[in-house]
C-alpha cells in the first residue's frame, strides 16, 4: 500500500538547520509531484514546498522561500527538505504528500491545497527554540 515516512525532525536552535526526509513506497514515485506540509499548534495545516516529478522544478511558500531547499532522488523513493536559517516560527510537525495533479494550478502557480495531494505519514516535529 502507499506509504510515506517522513524522519529527520528534531530540536534546533534558532538560526539552525535540519533536512527532513520523506521515504515513500506503494506506488510509482517518479510518476508524482511530492509536496512538503506542515502544521503548528493549533494553526491549520500549510504548504511548505512542492517538487516536479523528475524535480526539475520545486516551489515553495513565500515564507521559506530563501530558506529551504526541496529535492528528490527517484533512485531512492525519498524527497528531501533542507531548512536553512530556521526561526521558531518553523516549529511545527512537517508531512509529505504526492500530488494527483501536480504542483501548480492551470496558470503555474504552486497550490498547495492539499484536496490536491494524497495521505501524509505520521510526519516529523521540528521544534526551533533556544
Amino acid at each position: 500500500q502507499v506509504q510515506l515516512v517522513e524522519s529527520g525532525g528534531g530540536l534546533v536552535q534558532p538560526g539552525g538547520s535540519l533536512r527532513l526526509s520523506c521515504a515513500a513506497s506503494g506506488f510509482t514515485f517518479d510518476y508524482y509531484a511530492i509536496g512538503w506540509f506542515r502544521q503548528a499548534p493549533g494553526k491549520e495545516r500549510e504548504g511548505v514546498s512542492c517538487i516536479s516529478t523528475r524535480g526539475g522544478t520545486a516551489y515553495y511558500a513565500d515564507s521559506v522561500k530563501g530558506r529551504f531547499t526541496i529535492s528528490r532522488d527517484n533512485a531512492k523513493n525519498t524527497v528531501y527538505l533542507q531548512m536553512n536559517s530556521l526561526k521558531p516560527e518553523d516549529t511545527a510537525v512537517y508531512y509529505c504528500a504526492r500530488s494527483f495533479s501536480g504542483c501548480t494550478d492551470y496558470s503555474g502557480t504552486y497550490n498547495p491545497d492539499p484536496r490536491r495531494f494524497g495521505s501524509s505519514g505520521q510526519g516529523t516535529h521540528v521544534t526551533v527554540s533556544s
